[in-house]
């Protein structure tokens, strides 16, 4: 009697014992953008909102994040963007990543420290960075997805640097800025130094700064206090 139980259920007990089939769990999609002005192949990592593919009469801001890569900030934030969709605490968006591939160089202005010209060499690059972005990433992706015209930028550190760098000397690139613990101290904080001369030029225009540090104090906070204090002396109309 036992011998037969257990014929019985053994194919039960196989079956019961075998891995179910799995399916991937998809946050975005992963393209290449042959860039001209960088003279590379950039990769663009891209989530949609959910409800994108169901509903083709809308189209959506976009947040363009950089350190982007699968390997960066692009999973927590097209994560973050997505509970916003799910709980409605924020609008629909569309997250664009750009993988990063040599920080120093795409993500800093030139710098006049001779010691970071030394321990940095490839540095300097912003400019060009910002002319990709510009002339090639945003009509690529105007191009691609149903875009409403309206954009932000969000970086971290050396990518808060550029973010805040943009916002001063190219305002009108993004409708909204977003610098978290920006490294303000590059190049002897010579950005912050000259913020307030950059807001004495801006062009008329509607425009957003988030800017936030964490405890960090030392040149990182100087740095912040330096464009805070630009902003409230002389704040653009």
């Amino acid at each position: 009697a036992l011998a037969l139980c257990l014929l019985i259920t053994a194919p039960a007990m196989a079956w019961a014992d075998a891995p179910a089939a799995g399916r991937p769990i998809v946050i975005g999609e992963s393209l290449t953008l042959s860039s001209t002005v960088l003279g590379q192949v950039r990769r663009i990592n891209v989530h949609l909102p959910a409800g994108y593919g169901s509903h083709p009469e809308r189209s959506y801001p976009v947040l363009y994040l950089m350190d982007g890569g699968e390997q960066e900030d692009f999973p927590h934030i097209a994560g973050l963007a997505q509970l916003g969709e799910l709980s409605w605490t924020w609008r629909e968006m569309i997250v664009v990543g750009i993988e990063g591939i040599d920080r120093r160089r795409d993500l800093t202005p030139p710098t006049m420290d001779p010691k970071e010209k030394a321990d940095f060499p490839t540095s300097g690059g912003s400019a060009a960075y910002r002319r990709f972005l510009a002339e090639e990433l945003k009509p690529w992706v105007g191009s691609r997805y149903r875009t409403s015209g309206e954009d932000a930028i969000i970086g971290e550190s050396l990518a808060g640097l550029f973010v805040v760098e943009t916002f001063l000397k190219q305002p009108a690139l993004f409708d909204a800025y977003i610098a978290a613990s920006p490294s303000l101290w590059w190049s002897d904080q010579a950005l912050a130094r000259g913020a307030a001369a950059d807001l004495a030029r801006w062009p008329a225009g509607e425009r957003r700064l988030y800017l936030t540090i964490g405890d960090e104090g030392s040149t990182m906070q100087a740095g912040v206090d330096k464009v805070v204090a630009a902003l409230k002396a002389a704040p653009p109309a």
